[in-house]
């Protein structure tokens, strides 16, 4: 009976190959600079309530403070964790949204000026992100399997020449 050696799933060439790639992903400037500013504009959810003088309004305050920890978390890591992007990076558009609904939603009156317009921009501007890093997530997978970022799958019909 012959003795068979396996090669651990990690020696595998089409995962090393598959890892190479989201490595190289995370380098590319616009990869960079999307980590950077989400990484910015999660501290500055997270500080807002005391930037922006609100922080008098505890449960925004607080949701504030745990969107933003979040919201770092899931798009901070971007350049560890690349080829899980795409799904963190649609759980940081939730957090945008959220931001944006947040001083209507929260118990008690928090809906004031500064409050609104501080969640507002900083919600609109963590979606904007977090769809450019699903983006960059998606168009990487596309170029996995050879097809052009945005383009259609071309279907012929019999007969269709």
């Amino acid at each position: 009976m012959a003795s068979t050696h396996r090669a651990p799933i990690e020696e595998h060439p089409d995962l090393m190959e598959l890892h190479a790639r989201h490595e190289r992903a995370a380098v590319t400037p616009r990869a960079q600079m999307i980590e950077a500013l989400a990484l910015l504009a999660g501290l500055y959810l997270a500080a807002s309530p005391w930037i922006a003088g609100f922080n008098g309004f505890t449960t925004l305050a607080v949701t504030n403070l745990i969107a933003g920890i979040a919201y770092m978390l899931l798009l901070g890591g971007l350049g560890t964790s690349y080829e899980r992007t795409h799904s963190m990076a649609w759980a940081a558009v939730v957090i945008g949204i959220w931001t944006c609904i947040a001083p209507w939603v929260v118990a008690g009156d928090v809906a004031h000026t500064r409050s609104i317009i501080s969640n507002l921009i900083t919600g609109v501007i963590a979606t904007l992100l977090a769809l450019a890093a699903a983006s960059a997530a998606r168009d990487r997978t596309d170029n996995a399997r050879g097809t052009r970022p945005g383009a259609r799958e071309q279907r012929t019909m019999p007969g269709d020449r």
